[in-house]
């Protein structure tokens, strides 16, 4: 392959057609972030047996990790399980949190079929003029684009802040309008992380803003809207790391039913990091517990990976909505 490769090089494809299908059959395309090979087989094989469509996520410090050119192939290699497995799903390669043009270029160049340009936390004019730039090369070459309007709480990979701000409705259009970007990621209440709210014990979690998300769809019908910080950050997994050693305090995340509800709506991509981290780490934590002497990657990574494809298709089955839409 030459050093610049197009996504359809790979199998891959973009999101477009992807979140109209999601808009006219009410459910959300899962984004799932991985950083190594047995996360992706894990994701893959989860949207394979729940036969849904995937976006497959890294951001810059996990491209960095896999090593660009490794990734890839593994993305090609990802798309040929899949054939291989029986289901020729629909999968696209996307650059979760891009912080600059040269990032998304390079990720674009490298056979990436979407890209995000975060600049959520720049002026608004700001914010647009990076997205425009990204836009424009994006779409020379048929891959699609993600911005970001308001800030979302929490820390995630090179993503942190202290407080949110909720998305303004009225800004919506202009910036759409001013960008040309294919789907906007906005701030209604999810947050990054494990730790995502502080609530006390009986204490419930702060429902989601659905009037926010109801405004903006009103005013840009049709238009592709994305969850990030959507991991419900799985109670199961949280009890499992800390009954085997680990340290997890009031780990909390969105309820599924609130996730389930966005789905339905305007949301057509909703972004899960934390959870299938917790799921392969709770169950690495069980084994090193219970078979101290184990040293076999294949013999804790393996049944990691098991863990993961389960927590996949629960979430394509009971909270996107995406299984069989593939």
């Amino acid at each position: 392959m030459s050093s610049t490769t197009h996504y359809t090089d790979l199998g891959l494809v973009n999101t477009r057609e992807m979140f109209k299908k999601a808009m006219d059959g009410k459910y959300a395309v899962p984004a799932y972030n991985f950083n190594n090979m047995e996360q992706l087989q894990g994701i893959v094989l989860g949207c394979v047996e729940s036969r849904s469509p995937v976006i497959l996520q890294v951001s810059g410090s996990a491209r960095q990790y896999a090593d660009q050119t490794f990734l890839k192939y593994m993305a090609m290699g990802a798309v040929q399980m899949a054939k291989e497995h029986g289901a020729d799903i629909p999968i696209a390669l996307h650059l979760d949190h891009g912080d600059s043009f040269e990032l998304a270029r390079s990720c674009i160049d490298s056979g990436f079929s979407s890209v995000m340009l975060d600049g959520s936390h720049h002026p608004f004019e700001e914010n647009a003029k990076r997205t425009k730039q990204v836009v424009d090369y994006a779409h020379e070459r048929d891959v699609t684009v993600e911005g970001e309007l308001g800030v979302l709480a929490g820390v995630e990979d090179e993503v942190s802040h202290e407080v949110s701000h909720y998305t303004k409705p009225e800004e919506v259009e202009e910036f759409l309008e001013k960008t040309g970007v294919d789907s906007l990621a906005i701030s209604i209440g999810t947050s990054h992380g494990a730790y995502k709210f502080k609530v006390k014990p009986g204490e419930e979690v702060p429902a989601l803003r659905f009037d926010i998300l109801e405004e903006i769809a009103k005013r840009t019908p049709g238009f592709p809207i994305v969850l990030h910080g959507a991991s419900t950050v799985v109670p199961e997994y949280v009890e499992m790391i800390n009954r085997y050693g680990g340290k997890m305090d009031n780990a909390v995340g969105n309820p599924e039913a609130q996730l389930r509800r966005a789905a339905g709506s305007a949301v057509c991509k909703v972004n899960i990091d934390s959870d299938g981290r917790l799921a392969m780490t709770a169950v690495i934590r069980k084994i090193f517990a219970e078979n101290p002497s184990e040293f076999d990657p294949r013999k804790y990574l393996g049944p990691a990976r098991e863990e993961l494809i389960k927590m996949v298709k629960h979430k394509n089955e009971n909270v996107l909505g995406s299984a069989g839409k593939a």
